[in-house]
């Protein structure tokens, strides 16, 4: 057995291109098993454990992005022989091993072969944190090379809950006593899976995975976490520690890059349709928001307007004059987005120059993949985004063919990719073992081409897919092509609340859902009348009610955007019925951008998401260990989504350790309790938490407007504060430390709202909320 390990190792090692030797703090060695400890921060500490000290002491693989910093950390060995490592924050000791003794007959066969070794980590002070139990390494090949299954155990208490590692969408949000197949995966059975190997634990830490394979993890199973990539020599990971959830993202962001400021477009409405299929259907659709005086601020340009896939071009019969139409929308206080992807059929132009290059990804015997066998659209070759060279040239055409017409921002669809790498080979090696990696390549090729050619603009991507340091793209992420069906809205909540969990802070879903819209009867008799509604069948009569329910709930995450395969997706295309409530929800939502505005830019500063599972900000509340159909939405907004066809009520459990308002009502409640919230169709149920500072801005058609405040609202019951920031929405000024920064501070002993900064506060705007 020994034999084969060495042999294979040595194979996988040949295999791939190793980054230049780092300098870890200490490399041990167990009786053959390598252990390498490499500081980062006094709270974030690398583990790497090899055969080979070569794998060992390597750095991580892409995703992380920070230098290794020893810093006020220290090496002793105790009186047991253990090696123990210390800073501020963190201890971590890797226990001596004894000689292993000789093993009994039925060890002989069933005794791991690798040399064990574990780790312990605690805080300064010696609270445990987790133990990492063991490690593993099974020989296996994949596509042509000998490699290994490589994993790693680690404790898991009774009471420990797990959080994030990406989307998945079978609607709970507790990972705990689960198994997640932590891939990249469009036609998953419950939608879209993305993997972020990132997951945040109730204990004081979490765990970022350094592998980029497709990779099993079980939390909490069998009271032990347990992780396995399918490809590897080595195991490497990193432990992030902080005494609450906003320490260990901003561990998160040090290690993997800070969340860009969107546009301020961004969070407004974006308005998409699969698709507009021409100039004038796109401008006859702009047109419609502002002549009813709707707010509105993104156009965009969804796939196949373009000659043949992979021409980077717009076909002008449809599109007859792409930069006149973008001077009209700029013109009307407007942005657009344009869809660009990956893929080129064999007959477009760039496909036999890409294929010279060696520029798309390739079968074992170095043909171009051209297409996949399953689902009739894959038709196209998928370019490599691994290549460096390919990257910039890619954004060269979008620049020069694109760009040039006129187009603000773009949409890098398919980023998992949709063509599965699976069994064939990127520049960088096989698709199996790069099977995560891609929608941080393919993304970096628009974020750094922007930034290079266009300094002073601020980016912005919308991405379905992430990994591990995508969020520093500049990246708005949306739960891909959902089914509209009442089914999906509800996964929706504990999908997001996952996702922004690993890390990721702007997610969104379709409102409305993508697919075709087309569900069964309703049970109940809908709660919003289809007559005049267009963007369904007529037998889907529910199906107004399901948009207004779902419009409701994306008014209040990260990004508004309307999408979907449908004949019409405009908020006036659902009936005379929903087109008041879907209106005075989007001008809730435009109320509420200097509150989300500001959000966005303490994200940008601390790297802690604004949509938050009620497990990041009640941490002592037992109760909302797995409550995955609520969040906060920053620290005032407690959002409760009705996702069930004919409710007009719901119980909304809110948490202990705070008193809350009914944001309709003014009504106050005591914390730890659960009530029945009204919810008519017009009426999502919303809470306030006391102690809350809420700007409100007053309406304006669209983010490039200068919005003044239409009031400030403070919701007494202790001492608050809110950071209040404000800049020109467009340029890259703010990562100078440009904009206006006013410090909003609620005195609840005086009674009195104090602030300070550059803005003036009328104090006629301040709105103080007595509960009734």
């Amino acid at each position: 057995m020994k034999k084969l390990f060495q042999a294979a190792l040595l194979a996988g090692a040949a295999a791939i291109a190793l980054p230049a030797a780092a300098a870890p703090m200490a490399s041990l060695d167990r009786h053959g098993t390598i252990v390498s400890v490499e500081p980062y921060a006094p709270n974030i500490v690398r583990v790497t454990l090899a055969l080979d000290r070569t794998l060992a002491d390597a750095p991580p693989g892409e995703g992380p992005n920070a230098k290794a910093d020893a810093t006020g950390w220290s090496h002793s060995i105790d009186a047991k022989g253990n090696d123990v490592f210390s800073s501020a924050s963190l201890s971590v000791t890797v226990p001596a091993q004894p000689w292993p003794s000789a093993p009994s007959q039925m060890a002989i066969y069933f005794a791991p072969s690798l040399p064990p070794a574990s780790v312990s980590f605690a805080t300064a002070n010696g609270t445990a944190l987790t133990q990492m139990t063991g490690w593993s390494m099974a020989p296996h090949d994949v596509a042509g090379e000998k490699t290994f299954k490589v994993g790693a155990s680690f404790s898991s208490p009774a009471d420990e809950h797990y959080y994030g590692l990406g989307q998945n969408q079978e609607g709970i949000l507790d990972l705990r006593g689960r198994t997640i197949d932590c891939k990249h995966y469009y036609d998953a059975p419950a939608g879209e899976t993305v993997c972020v190997p990132f997951m945040v634990t109730n204990k004081g830490y979490g765990i970022l995975w350094d592998n980029p394979s497709e990779t099993i993890v079980s939390p909490g199973l069998h009271s032990s976490t347990n992780w396995q990539s399918q490809v590897g020599e080595r195991v490497s990971f990193f432990l992030i520690a902080g005494k609450t959830y906003d320490e260990i993202y901003a561990g998160y962001a040090k290690l993997t890059g800070a969340t860009p400021l969107p546009p301020k477009a961004a969070f407004g409405l974006i308005q998409s349709k699969a698709r507009y299929e021409s100039q004038q259907e796109m401008m006859d659709i702009a047109n419609g928001y502002r002549s009813r005086g709707y707010p509105l601020d993104v156009m965009v340009l969804d796939w196949f307007y373009w000659t043949r896939m992979g021409q980077l071009d717009i076909d002008h019969t449809y599109f007859p004059d792409p930069k006149g139409m973008n001077d009209q929308l700029h013109a009307m206080g407007l942005h657009s987005i344009v869809s660009v992807w990956p893929r080129f059929e064999r007959d477009s132009r760039y496909f036999s120059f890409l294929e010279s290059k060696g520029w798309l990804l390739k079968d074992k015997d170095g043909k171009v993949v051209d297409g996949l066998p399953s689902r009739f659209d894959r038709a196209g070759a998928l370019i490599d985004s691994t290549n460096p060279d390919a990257r910039k040239w890619y954004w060269s055409k979008i620049r020069d063919n694109i760009a040039s017409q006129g187009f603000d921002w773009f949409w890098l669809d398919e980023t998992e990719p949709d063509l599965v790498p699976d069994g064939y080979f990127y520049s960088i090696g096989s698709g199996d073992r790069y099977h995560n990696l891609f929608p941080l390549l393919h993304t970096e090729s628009v974020a750094e081409g922007s930034a290079e050619d266009r300094p002073d603009k601020r980016n912005l991507i919308l991405c379905r897919a992430a990994y591990t340091g995508t969020q520093r793209n500049g990246c708005l992420f949306w739960s891909s092509d959902v089914h509209s069906t009442w089914d999906a809205l509800k996964r929706q909540v504990p999908t997001g609340l996952d996702f922004t969990a690993s890390g990721m802070a702007y997610w969104g879903s379709d409102t409305g859902g993508w697919q075709d819209p087309s569900g069964p009867p309703p049970l109940h008799t809908p709660l919003v009348d289809p007559a005049g509604a267009t963007a369904m069948p007529a037998s889907y009569v529910d199906y107004p009610e399901l948009f207004v329910r779902w419009f409701q709930y994306n008014t209040f995450t990260p990004t508004l955007r309307i999408h979907g395969q449908r004949p019409g997706t405009a908020i006036w295309q659902y009936g005379k019925a929903a087109e008041p409530i879907l209106a005075q929800y989007l001008r809730l939502r435009y109320a509420l951008i200097p509150y989300l505005y500001s959000l966005g830019h303490e994200t940008y500063e601390t790297g802690a998401p604004f949509m938050r599972g009620l497990f990041m900000d009640f941490p002592n509340d037992p109760a909302v260990a797995n409550l995955g159909d609520e969040y906060m939405l920053g620290k005032a907004f407690l959002v409760a989504p009705v996702t069930t066809q004919g409710q007009t009520s719901r119980p909304v459990y809110l948490p202990a350790g705070a008193d809350w308002y009914d944001y309709w009502t003014n009504r106050k409640y005591a914390g730890g309790q659960t009530v029945t919230a009204d919810a008519p169709i017009d009426r999502i149920p919303l809470f306030v938490r006391a102690g809350s500072i809420v700007p409100m801005g007053a309406q304006v058609p669209n983010t490039m407007q200068k919005q003044p405040l239409e009031s400030i609202r403070v919701y007494p019951g202790r001492d608050a504060s809110l950071t209040l920031y404000d800049d020109d929405g467009e340029t890259n000024a703010y990562r100078k430390g440009a904009g206006t920064v006013t410090e909003l501070r609620w005195n609840e002993a005086a009674h009195r709202l104090e602030s300070s900064g550059k803005a003036k506060i009328d104090p006629a705007l301040v709105k103080v909320i007595s509960g009734s």
